[in-house]
């Protein structure tokens, strides 16, 4: 009996508690200010609202001083809205990205998230060192695959993606305003504009000035001693591939079976490409071009008045209010950009995996980390922000300064329409085939 009784007062001061609570929620829904009742908690919510242990993140990047400083507001950002989580951001030199990596794979000090070049990537792709991104987005109710742009993927297998383009990227054809008008030219922006070869070759004559200002078009220039050059390209082979398959080259037959380097259609491309340097005298030589800075700085003081960049270039030419804009890559055959990326990645060593996949996708969607954007270091890699307007303004309204006139049609919408994989996008061991080529 006392068991009994003792179990009813237990049930009735239950209901006294419960009674309670609901009458003073029902207290604080009734107002015009209230806030809406949630039936269940987001996301978001779910990762801020309970105290959390101190998390420490490494992200691991290459770039210039100017990206080093995008990337850590950007990260900054983060972690004033995931306070618990701290994140070390760690600068490498692209040039010393792989060795680096290495070293630190071997002390298992890998980083929990960061870059990665398709050539290091791939290899460690088949050793399983990567989460395969594709089970973590059909494992998140925020992000789909589907969000994201078709060719960003580096893939291990159709259902495994060892890492995403970190942005989305592509080539252009950068020239110094004051320059080209200068000669009463203007780089067609539109892909059906776009110059033909002979027409890019006339005009980087015309730019191409020796010491004694004659112009490479003139007769008595002197190609030993250029002052300014009409156009500088870079030659490791992502540039050069943007006329190869212009021309109707590739590295590889469609069927994957056969290498195609060698044929008529890349090997023409490639000759004319030499022949800026060889013979038209228009471009800096690899030799000459180590005594040059770099693209972007030549461009501000006017040493080359046109340069084949990626848009990248848009950081520093923005900051440093350069008078400049860009036009869309002459072509050969058909007008296209190279769409690349360096690889994002999830290390599966990471000690704090699902504060990484939360890191990893701030710095994949524009919202979390909007000067990358704006500033002109990276394109998204989320299809939306190149259709919605309302989004484009965001990040290239926002800044004409480091996305001029020409970008829109020459670089955004050129990556949208006639962007082409980059061959580390689908060309197996590819560290081994460009070390034996190039």
């Amino acid at each position: 009996m006392k068991k009994a009784v003792k179990g009813l007062s237990l049930l009735i001061t239950m209901i006294m508690i419960v009674s309670m609570f609901l009458i003073a929620c029902s207290k604080n829904t009734g107002g015009d200010n209230a806030p809406a009742p949630t039936t269940e908690p987001s996301a978001a919510a779910e990762e801020t609202a309970a105290p959390k242990e101190p998390v420490k993140l490494t992200f691991s990047y290459w770039g210039s001083p100017d990206e080093k400083k995008a990337i850590e507001k950007a990260t900054a950002m983060f972690t004033e809205k995931y306070p618990w989580i701290t994140v070390e951001t760690l600068q490498i030199p692209n040039s010393d990205y792989n060795t680096k990596m290495t070293a630190m794979a071997a002390g298992n000090n890998t980083p929990d998230t960061g870059y990665m070049t398709p050539d290091l990537g791939d290899t460690w792709a088949k050793e399983g060192r990567f989460v395969n991104l594709f089970e973590m987005l059909d494992a998140d109710p925020e992000v789909k695959r589907d969000s994201f742009l078709d060719y960003i993927w580096y893939k291990q297998s159709p259902d495994n993606a060892w890492g995403i383009s970190t942005a989305g990227e592509c080539f252009g054809l950068f020239y110094n305003k004051d320059l080209l008008q200068a000669i009463g030219e203007t780089p067609p922006a539109k892909a059906a504009d776009a110059w033909n070869w002979d027409k890019f070759v006339e005009v980087a004559k015309k730019l191409t000035l020796d010491k004694n200002g004659k112009n490479a078009s003139e007769a008595g220039f002197d190609p030993t001693s250029i002052k300014q050059y009409g156009v500088s390209f870079e030659t490791w082979a992502e540039p050069l591939n943007n006329f190869i398959f212009s021309n109707g080259g590739d590295w590889l037959s469609k069927d994957g079976k056969e290498f195609t380097l060698h044929h008529p259609e890349a090997t023409e491309a490639i000759q004319k490409l030499s022949d800026l340097i060889n013979v038209h005298h228009v471009a800096p030589s690899p030799l000459a071009a180590k005594s040059l800075p770099g693209m972007a700085v030549a461009l501000q003081n006017k040493i080359v008045a046109m340069g084949i960049g990626g848009q990248w270039m848009n950081l520093d030419l923005g900051n440093a209010k350069v008078n400049y804009d860009i036009g869309v890559l002459p072509k050969l055959k058909k007008s296209l950009t190279v769409a690349l990326s360096g690889a994002t990645v999830l290390f599966k060593d990471s000690k704090h995996p699902q504060e990484a996949w939360m890191l990893f996708k701030w710095m994949s969607n524009p919202e979390g980390a909007i000067e990358l954007y704006s500033g002109g270091l990276w394109m998204p890699t989320m299809k939306e922000w190149y259709t919605n307007p309302d989004l484009i303004a965001k990040w290239v309204d926002a800044n004409p300064a480091a996305n001029p006139p020409g970008f829109k049609d020459a670089m955004m919408n050129q990556l949208l329409e006639n962007g082409v994989h980059a061959v580390g996008y689908y060309l197996n061991n590819i560290a081994v085939v460009k070390s034996t080529v190039i």
